[in-house]
């Protein structure tokens, strides 16, 4: 109840007023202070209902990262599908900085078998994707309750025709610039953070 408590008061600090403050007090927080977690305490602690699916991501690096972001959020798994690298790997390890050891993850070669299991489990699938009849990113709104499923995909071709064929929604993020293009790593971060501020923190654990 202790961890869920904490994360509560992280969502209700997006409301803090902004207050002017002198800069000596803007002190870097210890170890101790940021009450991280031992593998075994974050493998027990209260998860979102959130799976991340990897449909053919090649970069090791970017593997590492999401492990690393779904650790940070407290997501439920990450699936590993296709010709996406699986741990234990040093250029995983890279980024993922031990995130391996406290998220739960698994492989599945085909990402319709993973997508048809989800499904069965009562999973909404939503694509990260640029589509047509896409959900622009600030629209989505997830009852406290539902499971989801966010598909992400190739760092090149994007998600596959195959994933997008299963999904519920898809949903985009908002650009303003030139090349409308995000990193993946860079996606999933902007995505999970917006699901999981907007699930609400009153949900009994």
């Amino acid at each position: 109840m202790a961890n869920f408590v904490r994360i509560d008061l992280a969502l209700q600090a997006q409301n803090a007023e902004v207050k002017e403050m002198d800069h000596s007090e803007f002190k870097k927080k210890s170890m101790a202070e940021l009450q991280r977690l031992s593998t075994n305490e974050a493998q027990e602690q209260y998860t979102f209902p959130v799976v991340i699916v990897l449909d053919h991501v090649r970069s090791m690096h970017n593997v590492g990262s999401v492990f690393r972001t779904a650790d940070s959020f407290g997501l439920q798994e990450i699936v590993l599908c296709g010709f996406t690298p699986v741990p234990p790997h040093r250029e995983i390890h890279k980024t993922a900085l031990g995130a391996t050891e406290t998220v739960k993850w698994s492989y599945t070669p085909d990402v319709a078998t993973s997508l048809m299991e989800l499904k069965a489990q009562g999973y909404k699938i939503i694509a990260a994707e640029q589509v047509h009849n896409s959900i622009s990113l600030e629209a989505l709104h997830m009852d406290c309750k539902e499971k989801v499923a966010i598909i992400f995909g190739n760092e090149v071709e994007g998600v596959s025709e195959q994933a997008l064929s299963f999904c519920d929604a898809v949903v985009e993020i908002p650009q303003f610039g030139a090349k409308h293009s995000l990193n993946i790593s860079v996606s999933v971060g902007i995505i999970c953070w917006e699901l999981i501020r907007t699930y609400s923190g009153k949900q009994e654990i």
